[in-house]
């Protein structure tokens, strides 16, 4: 009976580790399609020389597809839903990088920027999957510090102070790099089960990642 028990029990993490090897897996298969599926509609925005205006219709646009993912993860309609999710984002980013490249220094910036988003991610993700940490104590500080950078960056839009700027998206840094960790954990420890979810999720993380990266490099480069 003793041996039956243990049997049922190891049966039972087995199958819990290869439930979460394959949520991992499609996690981040998809993630890398959905950012290719960015990069190249951010490049046709590019091309297409879209204004600030568009950028910001885009982005809206994408926030009411946010909610789209998230109803439809559990159907295959999810993954129609996430690609035009990061299609759109992608698109909306186009003005800001023909803004950057611009610049005397704007293709080392974005590669800059680039580089770092890169290596936070795999630093990050790579932390928490080698020790399977469970990191979801950082849940509501995160949450908090999120509302507060969004709090701040709506105000700055009347204020325009460039340190706070400067504060906001280093603030925003650290807040997306705890994310990833959080997300990270969280479908290690089985906290996620849902790979378009889970995508999404750390799809936002990199995009602001970058975002903030960005502006953040082109303010210390005295360019912006």
């Amino acid at each position: 009976m003793q041996d039956k028990t243990l049997y049922n029990v190891g049966t039972q993490g087995m199958e819990s580790v290869l439930s979460t090897n394959k949520v991992l897996r499609n996690t981040y298969m998809l993630l890398a399609m959905t950012l290719v599926f960015s990069a190249m509609t951010a490049g046709l925005s590019m091309a297409m020389g879209l204004g600030h205006g568009m950028a910001l219709i885009l982005s809206l646009v994408g926030f009411g597809l946010l909610f789209v993912v998230n109803k439809t993860a559990d159907s295959g309609k999810g993954i129609i839903a996430i690609f035009a999710f990061a299609g759109v984002m992608g698109a909306s980013i186009g003005p800001m990088l023909n803004y950057y490249l611009s610049m005397p220094s704007g293709p080392a910036l974005v590669m800059q920027a680039l580089g770092g988003t890169a290596l936070v991610f795999f630093a990050l993700s790579a932390y928490a999957l080698t020790t399977r940490k469970d990191f979801s104590f950082m849940g509501g500080f995160l949450f908090v510090g999120l509302i507060v950078a969004v709090i701040g960056s709506i105000a700055n839009i009347f204020l325009g102070i460039p340190a706070l700027s400067l504060a906001i998206s280093a603030a925003i840094i650290m807040i997306m790099s705890g994310l990833i960790l959080f997300d990270t954990s969280r479908i290690v420890n089985g906290g996620e089960t849902n790979y378009i979810r889970a995508t999404v999720s750390l799809y936002l993380s990199i995009y602001n990642l970058f975002i903030h990266m960005l502006s953040l490099l082109g303010a210390m480069s005295g360019d912006d």
